[in-house]
């Protein structure tokens, strides 16, 4: 099967993604550890350059989910099916660094590993919401009804991101998570560090997707490949 453009494309956007990825790493490693310790929090703090940006690419790994899977339903083309699985799998793996970075940060500055607060268990909430996403798909993928059926799911599980975003309000003054960032938020030498941290992790998770549509793809072709080969065995 000949190959469209856009899939001829991947495989040099991923070698060349990993190139940059490399690059931005060095940048935000030499940030982070030249950036000023927080006069409260101590070196602790500076897992906030790691820990929010994670929180983006998982935002945004789960946001292609829908979008991917709002496509299929409209196209039918499976190759958006393919996409919203990939980017789900590289969200959630975002999401976990978030669930690991968070208790190490609370640990240090709270004292405990983890509390029943607002944020963190709709944080868990969304982890879960597309872990079962993931789960539903390994258990029964290859058939169109369970695409269409995880596109949806994609879709609806999307309404955990503005409550989880929304959470620390919510809760009305009673969160003992930090707040959202905002203007000032960022003491003196902080912004540039965290303003490499959010490239590093969307570059980070571009290349992860690219990496993981290729291998779907691959997965399909053999797929068809084997369908193929028992026709042919059952026509002999």
């Amino acid at each position: 099967m000949p190959l469209s453009s856009p899939d001829r494309l991947i495989s040099p956007l991923h070698r060349t993604s990993a190139v940059a990825l490399g690059l931005c790493a060095i940048v935000f490693g030499y940030l982070v550890v030249n950036a000023p310790v927080d006069s409260e929090q101590g070196v602790i703090q500076k897992i906030l350059y790691l820990h929010a940006p994670c929180a983006m690419a998982a935002y945004l790994g789960f946001l292609l989910t829908a979008m991917g899977g709002g496509l299929y339903l409209w196209k039918g083309d499976e190759r958006f099916d393919r996409f919203a699985a990939s980017a789900a799998e590289v969200g959630v793996f975002f999401c976990t660094l978030v669930l690991v970075t968070g208790p190490i940060w609370g640990r240090g500055t709270w004292g405990s590993w983890w509390s029943w607060d607002l944020r963190l268990t709709v944080t868990l909430l969304l982890f879960l919401a597309y872990l079962s996403y993931l789960l539903l798909r390994s258990f029964t993928e290859g058939s169109e009804r369970t695409a269409r059926f995880a596109a949806v799911y994609g879709i609806a599980a999307l309404a955990v991101i503005p409550l989880n975003y929304l959470a620390i309000d919510l809760a009305g003054g009673r969160s003992i998570h930090p707040e959202n960032l905002g203007e000032g938020s960022l003491g003196a030498g902080m912004g540039m560090p965290f303003a490499m941290g959010v490239v590093t992790a969307i570059v980070a998770f571009s290349h992860l997707l690219l990496g993981r549509i290729d291998i779907a793809r691959l997965r399909s072709k053999l797929a068809e490949r084997d369908a193929e080969r028992d026709m042919r065995r059952g026509n002999g």
